[in-house]
């Protein structure tokens, strides 16, 4: 069960990461990357970030950039969130397929 200090980090860190997220794919026309959630550990050292990414082809692709540039997009966060949080925890990033495993299911009712 996550507690109230949980949910509140892990919405300020949604919220933030999904603007740092969108600065950097402006760059990148057609790209469309979404933060669906931010789940952080109970000794808020880590956050587990899932990612929608459209179009779902280059998925694994941006996914793969992102986890390199971890660090700098931490950094990023940090120095925006450096009076709310004594701490900023590590960025963990996943891919949220749930809404191409809808599509499958839509498709497959169809």
């Amino acid at each position: 069960m996550e507690t109230t200090r949980q949910s509140k980090i892990g919405r300020l860190l949604q919220k933030e990461l999904s603007e740092e997220l969108r600065l950097q794919t402006s760059k990148t026309h057609g790209v469309l990357i979404s933060v669906s959630a931010v789940r952080v550990s109970p000794d808020l050292g880590i956050a587990k970030a899932y990612l929608s990414i459209f179009p779902s082809d280059k998925a694994q692709e941006i996914l793969q950039n992102l986890q390199k540039n971890t660090k700098e997009i931490r950094y990023a966060i940090a120095q925006k969130v450096r009076f709310q949080l004594r701490k900023m925890p590590e960025l963990v990033f996943y891919l949220d397929d749930s809404l191409d495993y809808i599509e499958k299911i839509d498709s497959l009712l169809k």
